[in-house]
């Protein structure tokens, strides 16, 4: 008879043969030859009682050859324990992403896995909404801790997040570093299981701390609840003996029966890891809620010395009572920068193991993608929740290294993947281990892809037309998922729905399940794209218009993403829809606006914008150009009135900005001659309150923005290191990264540029204004405290308060005019004077009072190392800085913090002091 192990290694190397001679064979002949090996190998496998695993290796562990010795007749307690946990090795490290994948390019997990983060100390269950834990996502409530570092310090462990967070490949990661380092391998075990967590881009910790986990190689124990729930005797009673005959019946399917009294034995005296998946994702969940329950109880207090570990999704244990006494809660982060950059390389490196991709490809690839997510705030929401991680790393894999640049098409491939992993062919393990593929849900439901695809469009629109809270996505009832599906197949008779039910159960992709008779998408951008799509065809235009000008928070995204669908047919759908949106030719010249018409206005302009069709062209038919004027005149009057909440006129002024904003963004303003107030005794810098005397002048009504900048800087070839210098949307807002320096030559160039045009004479001067100018323009005659008044008032200027986070365009709160018609001098960017600070930071050199025609104090020849004064407050300051009279400085030449400086320019009747 010939020696099995070494029978069983000549038939894997000529299963690795056949493998490597891919793209020399055609792909059906390969996979005919290796199906007819691996039925050998079952074959001899069985003949000899042996589990038929073949020989993945792990540094210095060949579990092939494991399992075989431990086939052999009277193999001991040390043997099969060795078998047992090779199989868990392998059963664990199997992460087939798609049924397609085979054995030899499959996605290990061992090769992927990124740890994963928790809150530190308890965490609040009110905050977790029901996509999810979105809330958790910063970790404001305390300190981010390792998962692994949680489960170390709690014997009793539930891990809860939402779908795709990671929960069931954690438990697998722990099962399989555990039985890697009992087997003695050299690459997947403690080390492994214990490496450092991520570190964030912006940290400068070169020596980063291991996880903790001090207790030990423990006995991994994997037990799918799903499956424990199917062997429950109806409503009998249950107890840990329930729990232990499961865990024999599967080792006895696995031909590993033999081990089962050794395996209970070193639960009881040594303890181990009882690792329970999907405490909530049982069938008949009604009826078999207090059995689990019970049955786990039951199981911890009898395996005392053991550690356990569940996971449920987060809406189904708080809210559908599956708490499991005496255990703690443990709520997954979505991942941040740090986690989702240690994914992206883990996965390329994967790729080149896989020899998919070179080493040097593979690499450039993983920085691409890297550099992608971090640019794209849309995509990297969507990179926080691992499963769509994964599915934008597939997706730039399949793609050579790219993304579609239009996000309408990024999610429309994102969503056929999705569709394709829910409804798809899918393997599945029987309980003796082997393979099995369940049919698609097409095959399934003898109904085209297109109808299933066209139900679950119409079932996404009406859940986000019904959802309650618009936080997050909305929850499918179970039985109106499957009546959706019920719909799309024409033979309704041959359907059993309570079998189609059970078949959903057990998938994930375009719908997970998210509580007992629950189901989601898997973010919230899925339900809106799938909306759009089923609004295209339903009524496009106007229905859409309808639900817009109604609900415009709700049905923003899906107006723009059926704006970007219907594009990739023809333009004129989206003329249409912007026609449909901003019918009104003009504004009211007097009064407030509709609302509605407000609304319709700005989304018919982000339209336009999302689908390129936003700015002048020669190619654009002058009816459409009509459209297009009107939707711009719209949006200049509501930048210019404040017709909409603040965060919503400035999407209106970035908008104006693409489409091109037609005000006269260098008008200065004449501040007459005379004396102010300066000055306030309540600020140390800014005492005392004094009164100055001025000549008349001329400021900018505005802060010079990234346009007029741009033009500078392009004329005189000046180097410009700022974000916003090419962004369309950005032309109207503040110019901001521009020194003292910078700021002082556009004004000199802007001088010579304005007298070969005539607009000023030769005796005039463009420069910036001193503080005391700067002052008088924003404070008034009367020294307010406000450019506005005494008071500060919501909605007046461009600071923390706002809610904008960013610069906005220009002359977007025409509440915070000054009495001489200055806008954004509150808020938005500091401004640069050409007054000196002096050296000490902590104090001015130079104080009040302020004398005008002092020749140091705006002496433009002092070197760099002497501070100049700086005025207005920013966008990211708060109201306090936003007073008259306050006083900040920067370097002259320092491009720290520069993204928070702008300026303005005055004109002087005569050359500034030197």
């Amino acid at each position: 008879m010939p020696d099995l192990p070494s029978e069983l290694r000549q038939l894997n190397d000529h299963i690795a043969a056949l493998e490597n001679s891919r793209g020399q064979l055609p792909d059906d002949v390969v996979d005919t030859a290796i199906a007819a090996i691996r039925a050998q190998l079952q074959t001899i496998v069985q003949a000899a009682h042996a589990v038929a695993v073949t020989g993945n290796n792990y540094g210095n562990i060949n579990t092939g050859l494991i399992i075989q010795q431990a086939s052999k007749p009277g193999a001991g307690k040390g043997e099969l324990r060795r078998a047992y946990l090779a199989r868990i090795l392998n059963q664990a490290n199997q992460l087939a992403l798609f049924a397609g994948d085979s054995a030899n390019t499959q996605i290990r997990l061992s090769s992927v896995y990124t740890a994963l983060l928790t809150q530190h100390g308890e965490w609040d269950a009110r905050l977790a909404n029901e996509s999810g834990d979105d809330k958790l996502r910063t970790g404001r409530n305390g300190a981010r801790q390792s998962v692994l570092d949680r489960f170390n310090a709690e014997r009793k462990l539930v891990l809860l997040g939402g779908p795709g967070s990671g929960k069931s490949t954690f438990i697998n990661f722990v099962a399989l570093c555990m039985a890697g380092e009992m087997l003695g391998s050299t690459s997947v075990n403690l080390d492994m299981l214990t490496a450092p967590i991520p570190p964030e881009p912006d940290s400068t910790d070169d020596k980063p701390k291991t996880q903790q986990w001090d207790r030990g190689a423990l006995l991994p124990v994997p037990v799918v609840l799903r499956d424990f729930a199917s062997d429950l005797p109806g409503n009998a009673a249950v107890n840990a003996a329930t729990l232990w005959q499961h865990i024999e019946k599967r080792l006895h399917q696995s031909a590993l029966g033999d081990f089962a009294p050794y395996l209970k034995q070193e639960l009881l005296e040594s303890g181990g890891l009882i690792l329970l998946d999907g405490l909530d994702e049982v069938p008949d969940p009604e009826a078999r809620r207090e059995q689990i329950k019970q049955a786990v109880r039951d199981f911890a207090d009898t395996f005392d010395k053991c550690r356990f570990l569940a996971t449920s999704r987060t809406y189904a244990y708080t809210r559908q009572d599956w708490k499991l006494h005496e255990f703690a809660e443990a709520a997954l982060l979505p991942f941040s920068p740090g986690q989702i950059q240690r994914f992206v390389d883990a996965w390329y490196a994967h790729m080149s193991e896989l020899s998919r991709l070179s080493e040097n490809d593979a690499k450039g690839r993983a920085e691409l993608l890297k550099r992608t997510i971090a640019h794209n705030d849309r995509l990297a929401e969507l990179a926080e929740r691992p499963l769509l991680l994964t599915l934008i790393a597939r997706l730039h894999t399949e793609r050579g290294g790219a993304l579609p640049e239009k996000r309408e098409e990024l999610y429309a491939q994102a969503v056929e993947l999705l569709l394709n992993q829910w409804e798809s062919l899918k393997v599945s393990y029987k309980p003796d281990g082997s393979k099995q593929i369940e049919p698609s849900l097409s095959e399934w439901l003898n109904a085209s892809r297109d109808d299933i695809r066209r139900e679950l469009d119409k079932l996404a629109f009406e859940a986000h037309r019904d959802q309650a809270d618009l936080l997050g996505t909305a929850d499918i009832r179970q039985d109106k998922l499957v009546m959706a599906l019920w719909n799309a197949t024409p033979n309704k008779t041959g359907i059993n729905l309570k079998l189609l039910e059970e078949y959903l159960r057990d998938r994930a992709g375009l719908l997970a399940g998210h509580g007992v008779g629950l189901y989601q998408f898997p973010h919230r951008t899925f339900q809106e794209y799938m909306a759009a799509c089923h609004l295209t065809v339903d009524g496009f235009p106007d229905q859409l218009s309808r639900l817009l000008c109604v609900d415009p928070t709700r049905w923003r995204e899906a107006t723009l993403l059926a704006a970007a669908k219907v594009m990739r047919g023809t333009p004129e759908a989206v003329w249409s829809l912007a026609d449909a949106l901003c019918p009104c030719d003009e504004p009211p010249t007097h009064g407030q606006a509709k609302e509605s018409d407000c609304w319709g206005a700005l989304l018919a302009g982000q339209v336009l914008w999302e689908t390129g069709l936003a700015e002048p062209s020669p190619d654009t038919a002058s009816r459409n150009e009509q459209k297009r004027q009107r939707v711009r005149r719209w949006l200049q009057a509501i930048a210019e009135r404040g017709w909409l909440p603040t965060v919503d006129r400035a999407i209106a002024g970035g908008t104006l900005s693409v489409l091109g904003d037609g005000r006269d963004l260098e008008k200065l303003v004449a501040i007459p001659a005379g004396e102010f107030w300066m000055g306030d005794d309540g600020m140390d810098d800014s005492k005392p309150r004094h009164r100055v005397t001025l000549p008349a002048f001329k400021i900018g009504q505005y802060p010079v923005t990234n346009g007029q900048y741009r033009r500078f800087a392009q004329a005189t070839q000046r180097t410009w290191d700022s974000p916003d210098a090419d962004k369309p949307e950005k032309r109207n807002h503040p110019a901001v990264n521009v020194t003292w320096h910078d700021a002082l030559a556009y004004c000199a160039w802007l001088t010579v540029e304005w007298r070969k045009a005539g607009k000023i004479g030769a005796g005039e001067t463009v420069t910036l204004p001193s503080e005391a100018e700067w002052e008088r323009a924003a404070a008034g005659m009367e020294g307010l405290a406000f450019p506005w008044g005494s008071d500060w008032r919501e909605d007046c200027a461009n600071t923390s308060e706002s809610g904008i986070g960013d610069t906005s365009a220009v002359g977007i709160f025409p509440l915070g005019v000054s009495s001489d018609a200055c806008l954004d001098i509150a808020g938005n960017v500091w401004e640069w004077t050409r007054s000196l600070w002096g050296k000490d930071f902590m104090k001015p050199d130079f104080k009040y009072p302020y004398r005008p025609g002092d020749p140091e104090r705006e002496d433009l020849q002092s070197g760099d190392e002497i501070r100049r004064v700086v005025r207005g407050g920013s966008w990211d300051d708060s109201q306090g800085h936003a007073r008259c009279a306050v006083r900040y400085w920067s370097l002259p030449d320092s491009r720290y913090l520069s993204r928070y400086f702008g300026f303005r320019v005055v004109l002087l009747c005569s050359a500034p002091v030197l």
